[in-house]
């Protein structure tokens, strides 16, 4: 018989589509665990059957979280709890982090087993850039929200991933079109199922593509980050030289608007000093 494990708590990953992305070590751990704090008790069952063990379950998530949280923190100093999201890894657009950093704040064992992950895995299906990139969750749903949501990341130089439901899909390419200009991007969904699919294109054509409605299934989209900006005119910069000059010797002044804008600093020096004389 395996060895009980240590009490605490085990961040453990589990599939997003297929089964079989279950890594043993994560089947280890849920086999062991003293109890699976988990999102839907009917979801993890299914999982708990396909490796063929029977754990006890607390259904954990955002409506009983604050109740039941207390509990599982006191559970940790003699069990181990063993935290699983639906789908992927946990804490990723759930909860789960206010479990972590209370398990530590009372000096308990916090282990991760890392797993599949629907944005990461998205990301690579996208051809898109992934050198930086910024997960965003689900946006708003209200129309006012979304835009300002989207005009808070617009200027972000890193490829965007988002999560979205089928209903929704249409109406947030839409707005990112609007508020992020015409990027490339892409619709993944039923990512490691059967029919999963990476449909790219611009975000108006991807928008037009779903106008009658979105396909079921789990769906992340991807966008590209934005265009390299226009190089800044020596005109772009007056204003800030002006500005510069009403606390800053014209040397001082000059060079600290060539290093903001980029552009040469003996030719603002000029620009500065015509502008002092006149």
């Amino acid at each position: 018989m395996n060895a009980p494990l240590e009490p605490g708590l085990y961040i453990v990953a589990t599939p997003i589509g297929n089964l079989g992305d279950l890594s043993p070590r994560a089947a280890d751990i849920l086999s062991r665990a003293d109890v699976v704090a988990v999102e839907d008790s009917r979801v993890t069952a299914g999982l708990l059957r396909h490796i063929g063990v029977k754990r006890p379950m607390q259904p954990y998530h955002d409506h009983n979280g604050e109740g039941v949280r207390p509990g599982l923190i006191a559970r940790m100093a003699t069990e181990s709890v063993a935290l699983v999201s639906d789908a992927g890894t946990p804490l990723i657009s759930d909860p789960g982090y206010k479990l972590v950093r209370d398990a530590r704040a009372a000096g308990h064992l916090v282990v991760t087993i890392p797993g599949p992950c629907a944005a990461v895995a998205a990301l690579t299906l996208a051809g898109l850039p992934t050198d930086r990139f910024l997960f965003c969750g689900f946006l708003p749903s209200k129309e006012k929200a979304r835009a300002d949501a989207i005009t808070e990341i617009a200027g972000i130089r890193a490829t965007l991933v988002l999560y979205e439901s089928g209903p929704r899909l249409s109406a947030c390419l839409t707005a990112l079109a609007a508020g992020l200009g015409d990027r490339e991007a892409a619709v993944t969904r039923e990512i490691s199922k059967k029919f999963e699919e990476a449909v790219t294109g611009t975000l108006s054509s991807l928008a037009a593509r779903y106008a009658d409605g979105g396909p079921r299934g789990e769906i992340a989209i991807v966008v590209a980050p934005p265009g390299d900006p226009e190089p800044a005119r020596i005109e772009d910069a007056d204003e800030a030289l002006a500005e510069a000059l009403t606390r800053l010797p014209v040397s001082k002044a000059a060079g600290e608007v060539a290093r903001a804008f980029g552009l040469d600093r003996k030719t603002l020096y000029a620009r500065a000093m015509a502008l002092k004389s006149g």
